[in-house]
């Protein structure tokens, strides 16, 4: 009886259509894989790879593997996407971007075009515009990043970062937000630069064209742009532990609230402009289903993780008692908010996409007018998000200094 693996019979098929897979009896195909959704042009399959899952797209002129062995498990890969070695479940890579060996890519994730990590980069309900660039050793799980305008002027994460996202009371209302949708889309605003052997104690929110030096730990808001930021080490402290005492409450809210409405924000520019794109191209609806079910994946943990903040509270003042109290409509505010975007918009990327024009040249090519109009479209979706929880909570998120929401956007 010959023994033959897994899968071969459909590996053979995907080398019939013009897959490269030099050594075919080491990869390991799922019996659930849809090889309809692997081009045969120009993807190259390493030895040692695997792939699973029934969602799966890969495009046309993927690697996998040529660094060490890669697994990719429910993952929609643009074309020309490079991944190096390591581990991705639940994660959408638009054309070009790239992850060196050693990747560890959870659900949630979203890495846009030209979007790469180095060696060894762990990854988790993490969204990266455009060329944002991650050095090597890096932690940087429950975020999003834009900044930049090209692969030469692009948003970086110097090596051995760490977002950290977890609180000694095992809680993560800790998304942060380097830039912000509104701006970011459009591709023209200044990097941000995070330097390396440092770390961002999330949540918190900073501007396009901010600079923390290397060997920093980023422990607050930079409500400014372009900010050079030198974060002094924390003074030595020793005093009892309060646990779950939430003393600067109103602030995480507001920062939970404002990603939130961030992610309502990009999904309706996913749903409205990128769509017109993705729809034309191989596999590009299943890798716009993919996006919009990250999106979905990721407001529903960043509400299940702030329902499980309230869980702790004690009704110690009004503020409190009043959130506890409206914890259901509070998570009701925090359902998709959407708007029309400009026509004009719509008819422009239409037509360049009609044209045949990439979806990074089109946005370039965006007139300034509509460029504001695209920045007034997307923040009227964040701030009516935030008025709808401003309205649930009117004693906690509308007194003190510690809670405007004009202070979570960055921009």
């Amino acid at each position: 009886m010959e023994l033959r693996p897994r899968g071969l019979d459909r590996i053979e098929a995907l080398i019939a259509k013009g897959a490269t897979i030099p050594n075919p009896w080491t990869v390991d195909l799922d019996d659930d894989v849809d090889i309809d959704r692997i081009s045969g042009d120009g993807v190259v399959i390493h030895p040692g790879c695997r792939i699973r899952g029934s969602r799966t797209v890969i495009s046309a002129g993927c690697r996998l593997g040529a660094e060490t062995p890669m697994t990719i498990d429910n993952c929609q890969l643009g074309p020309g996407v490079e991944l190096a070695g390591g581990f991705a479940q639940g994660a959408v890579f638009l054309a070009g971007a790239s992850m060196a060996s050693g990747a560890h890519v959870r659900p949630g994730t979203i890495l846009e075009e030209q979007a790469s990590g180095a060696h060894t980069v762990g990854l988790k309900q993490t969204i990266l515009f455009p060329f944002v660039t991650l050095g090597s050793l890096i932690n940087f799980c429950d975020l999003l990043m834009a900044g930049g305008t090209s692969r030469h002027d692009h948003s970086e994460v110097g090596s051995s970062y760490i977002h950290f996202n977890f609180t000694p009371d095992g809680d993560k209302t800790t998304a942060s937000l380097f830039g912000d949708v509104a701006h970011g889309v459009l591709l023209d605003r200044p990097p941000i630069f995070l330097g390396g052997q440092g770390g961002t104690v999330g949540p918190v929110s900073a501007g396009f064209g901010t600079v923390v030096g290397a060997g920093s730990v980023l422990r607050d808001d930079v409500v400014e742009d372009g900010q050079l930021v030198l974060p002094p080490a924390p003074r030595e402290v020793h005093r009892p532990v309060t646990p779950a005492s939430y003393r600067r409450l109103p602030r995480i809210l507001a920062r939970n609230v404002t990603y939130v409405a961030n992610l309502s924000a990009l999904e309706s520019w996913y749903r409205q402009i990128r769509r017109l794109f993705l729809t034309r191209e191989e596999f590009g609806p299943q890798i716009l289903a993919g996006a919009l079910v990250n999106l979905e994946d990721i407001r529903a943990e960043r509400i299940k993780r702030l329902r499980a903040l309230v869980g702790r509270l004690r009704p110690t003042d009004e503020g409190r008692a009043q959130l506890i109290d409206r914890l259901d409509d509070l998570t009701e505010a925090l359902e998709v908010v959407d708007g029309p975007a400009p026509a004009e918009v719509v008819r422009t990327m239409g037509a360049a996409a009609g044209e045949g024009v990439g979806y990074l040249d089109a946005v370039h090519a965006l007139r300034t007018d509509l460029r504001g109009e695209v920045t007034q479209w997307l923040s009227g979706i964040v701030t009516t998000q935030q008025q709808n929880v401003a309205d649930v909570l009117p004693v906690l998120l509308t007194k003190g200094d510690d809670a405007p929401f004009a202070d979570s956007v960055a921009g």
